[in-house]
């Protein structure tokens, strides 16, 4: 071989090691930079597994911060069937202590998975029982669980948790706010897939945000006490309550029978016991709607309240359909219709206002149309436009037929009456907050439109106090308070004869209390009831017994109150034993006669504690009837003041000074 064959064989090893060393570079290149996050990720899956950590979620209160729905940490079981030695034994020692079938546990243990939930959430007692079992391939993983203290008290409104979020009522709606942010643990394994370390939490759980509700843990417990005894006595095919702060739109209670505890939410006959009927089933109101009736036909000056209605002696025949009244009546005003829920004096109302602005107000009460509550499920009701009615729709509408509503739909449309002719959006939740307690959002009042005038407001407001002093609303009356309101029989369509059934369908009363200063409106209805005939029998003693309870609650005195006697001015040094100091006010009010001596100042139109600030100076026994603004007072103003003296104040609802 010649020196320049060696020579080029020598180049040629030289290029096919160069070629093979570029090509490893390259392929090293590839794998470490291009492949790596791919191959990082493949490897982790090899040799760990990474679990989600559900955070805890956030709380729901009623208004007054009283839990309605709280989370408790725990512990959830795991397995990793690769790690198990002898799952025969295994699976006798821990079936017993999880409570499930050992066939179910056998084919955990077995799985050829790397990773099996066996329970979730267990209780303390069950997680150290198998601790100490000290089996390999056993774990456990912190998870929160969910907890409704009350039971069913609002779990219609609350709703109720699952493993995928929340499935009903707040939970469903605010999951996103509850539910928080998860975290991430790894469980690692060797190359042969066994458990070499316990479960390492890469990111915690972030808690979930809580949400404060407008319900009223206490006003709620005394409407379900009461629907649920009329509900059972009754034997009624469901049962239902609303309750609302018709000033605000705030709903202080809403009850629902058939109802369900949410923590064994599947522990119930029919998933209908779920469905939150306030705001989903619409039905027809009946007597209820000539409320609206009323409103409008007063507003648009249809009719006064001493206008005088033929009642046919008790039957009305129109488009070749007899209507009859549940009495037979003569000659009535318009007051003493609504009193006695007249229908043919309704139904001749009705048709002197005409289907065009009926249809209006029907409209801008809100009905055809869903409140935004924020509820879910919520039904719009049916209202048709006036080109689809036929000539029999003005007549039966007037009486509440023909249209459907919801409960919600018709306490937020009486309402607008209590307070002065506002429609307010209703609204359950308040505030919605951070971990820390912080304020994250707050939810104000949202008026929707001025629906009649206050002076409409007014009329109507008293022709509905006699409805209940002295017609067919008096079993809703509640002492020493003026209770206006509205009773409502309505019957069912036949599904088989298409025609009205004589057997009871929704009995219901609606109204608010007290009359001039409504507290709150509620709606009590009760459908099918099967020993009941009438509102005025079944719904309106349950509106007042709730009523009765909720005005002594809020500490609304009556009107028959005996005079509350306050004493203004400044602190005293010492006080007896158990005297507790009254609180200093300060008045710039108070002026001098031309001699310097006190008088009497102005408190007509003021509020009790503008009043009262304005009297602290004086040193006075003040003597308060009523409640409301300052209507009356003696002595008179400008009057000298001397020593000893006792000024009377009475209250009654009036203009702002």
């Amino acid at each position: 071989m010649t020196r320049g064959d060696l020579r080029a064989r020598v180049l040629i090893l030289a290029a096919l090691l160069a070629a093979a060393f570029g090509g490893l570079t390259g392929r090293l290149a590839w794998l470490q930079v291009v492949k790596r996050a791919e191959l990082a990720q493949l490897a982790e899956r090899q040799y760990s597994r990474t679990v989600a950590l559900y955070a805890q979620r956030g709380p729901i209160l009623d208004r007054q911060g009283m839990p309605l729905a709280t989370s408790t940490p725990t512990e959830s079981l795991f397995v990793q069937p690769r790690s198990v030695g002898d799952p025969v034994r295994v699976t006798a020692r821990l079936a017993p202590i999880v409570g499930l079938p050992p066939a179910e546990v056998h084919a955990a243990l077995t799985s050829s998975r790397s990773f099996v939930w066996l329970r979730r959430k267990l209780p303390p007692a069950i997680a150290a029982a198998v601790r100490a079992l000290r089996e390999p391939g056993l774990g456990f993983l912190p998870e929160p669980l969910r907890l409704y203290p009350n039971r069913e008290l609002a779990a219609h409104v609350v709703g109720f948790e699952g493993v995928q979020g929340g499935l009903e009522g707040i939970e469903r709606v605010f999951d996103a706010e509850l539910a928080g942010t998860p975290g991430k643990a790894i469980v690692g394994r060797d190359a042969l897939g066994r458990e070499v370390a316990a479960p390492h939490v890469l990111e915690p759980p972030q808690p979930g945000h809580g949400v404060m509700l407008t319900i009223d843990r206490t006003i709620q417990y005394i409407a379900e006490r009461e629907i649920d005894a009329a509900y059972r006595r009754t034997g009624a095919r469901s049962a239902m309550a609303v309750v609302l702060d018709p000033r605000t739109g705030e709903v202080l209670a809403l009850v629902i029978r058939p109802t369900f505890n949410p923590n064994t939410f599947l522990d119930v006959p029919s998933k209908d016991h779920w469905r939150n009927r306030a705001v989903t089933d619409p039905f027809e109101p009946g007597s209820t709607f000539k409320v609206i009736l009323a409103a409008a036909a007063l507003e648009e000056g249809v009719v006064r309240p001493d206008d005088r209605i033929y009642g046919e002696n008790g039957s009305f025949t129109i488009a070749k359909t007899t209507i009859h009244d549940w009495k037979k009546y003569g000659w009535l005003t318009f007051s003493e219709v609504l009193q006695n829920s007249s229908n043919v004096g309704s139904i001749k109302v009705g048709l002197a206002l005409g289907r065009d602005r009926f249809y209006r107000y029907m409209s801008a009460f809100g009905f055809g149309a869903a409140t935004g509550v924020g509820l879910p499920g919520e039904s719009r009701g049916l209202l048709r436009a006036p080109g689809r009615w036929s000539l029999l729709s003005l007549p039966t509408m007037s009486i509440g037929q023909e249209i459907s509503v919801t409960a919600l739909q018709m306490v937020a449309a009486v309402g607008a009456v209590a307070n002065g002719g506002t429609l307010v959006q209703p609204r359950i939740v308040s505030a919605t907050f951070d971990a820390e307690g912080q304020e994250i959002r707050r939810f104000e009042p949202a008026p929707v439109r001025q629906v009649i005038s206050p002076e409409t407001a007014r009329l109507l407001t008293r022709i509905l106090v006699r409805a209940v002093e002295s017609g067919t609303g008096h079993n809703a009356a509640i002492a020493g308070y003026e209770v206006a309101g509205k009773t409502g029989t309505a019957q069912k369509l036949d599904p088989a004869t298409r025609h009205y059934s004589r057997a009871p369908g929704v009995l219901s009363f609606v109204g608010w209390a007290p009359a001039d200063e409504p507290r709150f409106v509620m709606l009590v209805t009760l459908d099918e009831p099967r020993n009941e005939q009438w509102g005025s029998e079944a719904a309106a003693p349950v509106f007042s017994a709730i009523g009765r309870d909720i005005l002594r609650y809020l500490e609304v005195p009556p009107r028959d109150a005996p005079p509350v006697q306050i004493v203004t001015g400044p602190v005293p040094d010492s006080l007896a034993p158990g005297v507790t100091a009254p609180v200093k006010l300060v008045s710039t009010d108070v002026t001098p006669d031309a001699n310097g001596s006190p008088v009497m100042p102005d408190v007509t139109g003021r509020t009790l504690r503008s009043a009262l600030v304005v009297l602290a100076p004086l040193h006075l026994a003040v003597e308060i009837q009523g409640q409301g603004r300052v209507v009356r007072q003696a002595p008179r103003p400008g009057e000298p003041l001397r020593p000893g003296l006792t000024a009377r104040l009475a209250l009654a609802p009036g203009a702002a000074k």
